[in-house]
């Protein structure tokens, strides 16, 4: 059976450009989605080039299948990006690498399936996680979890200012009513926020802040940089498309550190032009012109940042 959709990959040249794509080399891309950066990529590798693509979400790894089972140069393997070394050994390919690339958040078929449960404005299952078949739902967790950690969680991953407020709201709310739906839960939550944002959901960032939670987004995103640092070639490029500040705070933090001279303490026969950084900044972050965000609305958010390694 295929499968339909409707999605815009977002910085589409931009970021597969800033791979600086060698046509034999190993490419990965981390985050599948419905294909669009990885198709682009493949466009410039030869048959000797490959890429792996990764992807927790069980219809993105069927639409890959469908889309380039016949393609030699293309390995699809389910699980975190954060895991990418493992599946370079499972799939015995070799453990150095031209390029990875990350395209984090949400996935726009994600958003539009109701009953994937990401959503405030459709109404379906509380569900949220990337991957249905593993960890607990957001409707498992907001049950389990006591008003002191889901007030942190939406403080910490959403920013949210009314955290406590829309804590202390559930908490009293699952005693009486099933917290079992999408729009119960936006429902909950509009009550509670005393002061809404221009041309914001209510809800936006307690969803956020839950989706982030329930699927270990930061604790990916962390454990991912570090591995494409320790397994990038020489002159290999790592590029990061964020959508959220958590996001992309990370990101620029990590790239940062990482392209910086160490500090040399006085008196050490050592100076620290000795001490080359792993990494080289490559421009600035990159944000979608007008022009794409006119077309795909979802893009207005997006931030691309890449590094080479030394």
């Amino acid at each position: 059976m295929s499968i339909s959709f409707t999605h815009t990959t977002v910085l589409l040249t931009e970021a597969v450009a800033a791979l600086a794509i060698r046509p034999n080399g190993l490419y990965i891309d981390g985050t599948y989605g419905r294909g669009g950066h990885s198709a682009k990529i493949l466009e410039q590798l030869n048959t000797d080039g490959c890429l792996l693509a990764i992807d927790k979400d069980p219809a993105a790894i069927q639409h890959a299948r469908e889309v380039h089972q016949a393609d030699t140069r293309f390995q699809i393997w389910q699980g975190s990006f954060r895991n990418f070394p493992q599946a370079l050994a499972e799939l015995e390919l070799r453990t150095q690498v031209d390029g990875v690339l990350l395209d984090l958040g949400v996935s726009s078929p994600q958003l539009d399936e109701a009953e994937r449960g990401f959503s405030f404005m459709r109404d379906g299952a509380l569900d949220m996680r990337m991957n249905p078949d593993v960890g607990l739902s957001a409707q498992t967790w907001l049950l389990q979890a006591d008003e002191k950690e889901i007030a942190q969680v939406l403080w910490l991953y959403g920013e949210e200012r009314f955290s406590r407020q829309i804590a202390r709201a559930i908490v009293k709310a699952r005693d009486t009513q099933a917290l079992d739906s999408t729009l119960k839960l936006a429902e909950l939550i509009a009550k509670v926020i005393p002061k809404r944002e221009l041309g914001k959901h209510p809800a936006t960032r307690s969803f956020q802040a839950i989706r982030i939670k329930v699927n270990q987004e930061l604790e990916d995103l962390e454990m991912g940089l570090a591995a494409s640092l320790k397994h990038l070639k020489s002159n290999g490029r790592l590029a990061v498309i964020s959508f959220h500040s958590l996001e992309d705070r990370m990101v620029k933090h990590f790239m940062r550190e990482y392209s910086s001279p160490a500090r040399v303490p006085k008196g050490l026969p050592i100076q620290a032009s000795e001490l080359t950084p792993p990494l080289r900044l490559v421009g600035k972050g990159l944000r979608p012109s007008e022009a794409e965000v006119e077309m795909n609305v979802r893009a207005r958010s997006a931030t691309l940042r890449v590094a080479e390694k030394v």
